[in-house]
């Protein structure tokens, strides 16, 4: 940025690019530039093997081109929003690793930045942001999935702490995580969206237990997630005492943007989905002769463009100041049974190879994988149908989903034991 009689200007375009380019070029392996710059996959694929991902992951961030738009004292490059485009453009061009803390930097940052004290700005932003520290989102319950505003987790004053008593489930990377966005019970005696409060807790402190959760696939991302009288500083409190919701619903706006493929706008990309590879892989190995995948995938394509150009439609909308609102359901919903559709896709071009394969084989694994992943794409992060009821209701101006709970305190809601 430039100071012109006081104020700040932005660069063109073309020179907030140009930068970016120079850093990279001196920040990457010679022999990865080199592989981007002349199309030598096999030369990019040998520089991969000379980057450690935490190490670059801090460097990017440091520079602040991990998170462009924030501020430079939280740990951003200070980019004026309208160009946070030309950024990403840029490092999906040089296909560079990204921080898989998109928890945090998608969903946590965005939250704190609207609502955190600046002590908690500066202290918890730059290693968020610098992958140094894992954000997880504690919020579903075995109790409160769908409906998060009923859950049951206590937190109870204690002078200048609060103790946290409860269970959290469905945790994605808590098992990482050093901080986890945490919304506690903190009035029982008011209806239930009036009597919560956010914290910011740490994923270490005594009385935390996290257990892994088994996927289909093998792995665990998730997790459930057990507070036993476990103290939490007032200070690590986030908006006022009973506006937990409010806060929440920032974060959740903000994870329907991250997990609908909405920072995937740059030209290799669409929507987040690699069906351009897709074409190319059904072409080498004959599916694409086959005249019901062809048409298949031709859809899958032209899906695909959909997602990306209302993802272009909200990030125009962001440049112009807006926050992440109810639209986001839209991204969220349709990525979500897109990519569904899309994995079923890949399987099916593999043929008999999705059925079994030889190992060694790590194309048919990682599409294996890709198929039975997807299964969740339809409930993280909101249900397909609780995103059709949040569009229904806050874009279409439908009549709200009957709540006989919603004027009712906490306390005196049935629920089961």
């Amino acid at each position: 940025m430039t100071a012109t009689a006081g104020a700040t200007v932005a660069p063109s375009d073309e020179a907030l690019r140009q930068e970016v380019v120079d850093w990279l070029r001196a920040n990457l392996p010679q022999e990865w530039v080199e592989g981007i710059e002349e199309g030598d996959d096999d030369k990019l694929r040998r520089a991969r093997a000379l980057v450690d991902y935490s190490e670059w992951c801090a460097t990017l961030g440091a520079a602040g081109w991990a998170t462009p738009t924030w501020p430079k004292a939280y740990g951003g490059a200070g980019v004026d929003p309208s160009q946070a485009k030309v950024v990403n453009e840029e490092l999906a061009r040089y296909k560079v690793h990204r921080s898989f803390n998109v928890i945090g930097i998608g969903m946590g940052g965005p939250t704190l930045l609207q609502w955190g004290s600046e002590e908690l700005k500066e202290r918890l932003l730059p290693p968020m942001a610098q992958h140094k520290e894992i954000w997880c989102q504690l919020f579903s319950e075995p109790g409160a999935g769908s409906d998060v505003a009923g859950l049951a987790t206590r937190a109870v004053r204690d002078g200048d702490e609060w103790i946290v008593d409860g269970q959290k489930v469905w945790t994605t990377l808590a098992h990482m995580a050093t901080w986890g966005m945490l919304v506690a019970r903190t009035d029982p005696d008011v209806p239930k969206h009036r009597g919560m409060t956010y914290f910011i807790v740490d994923m270490k402190a005594p009385g935390v237990e996290v257990r892994p959760l088994k996927q289909i696939t093998g792995d665990a991302e998730f997790n459930e997630v057990f507070f036993t009288e476990v103290r939490i500083p007032d200070s690590h409190r986030v908006g006022e005492i009973g506006q937990g919701w409010a806060v929440a619903t920032e974060t959740l706006m903000n994870e329907r943007v991250a997990l609908s493929g909405a920072g995937s706008t740059g030209g290799g990309n669409v929507g987040g989905g690699p069906v351009d590879d897709l074409i190319a892989a059904a072409k080498a190995l004959g599916a694409w002769n086959d005249a019901t995948i062809r048409e298949r995938l031709i859809q899958a394509a032209i899906e695909g463009r959909l997602v990306k150009i209302t993802n272009f439609r909200a990030a125009a909308a962001r440049k112009g100041g807006k926050r992440a609102g109810p639209e986001g359901s839209i991204t969220k919903l349709f990525q979500a049974e897109y990519n569904q559709r899309l994995q079923n896709l890949a399987v099916d071009v593999l043929g008999a190879r999705g059925m079994a394969w030889l190992p060694g084989d790590e194309g048919a694994a990682a599409a294996v994988r890709g198929f039975l992943r997807s299964r969740a794409n339809t409930i993280e992060g909101g249900t397909s149908e609780v995103m059709r009821n949040i569009l229904g209701d806050r874009v279409l101006g439908l009549p709200r989903e009957p709540d006989v709970s919603r004027d009712v305190a906490w306390k005196d809601v049935p629920r089961s034991s």
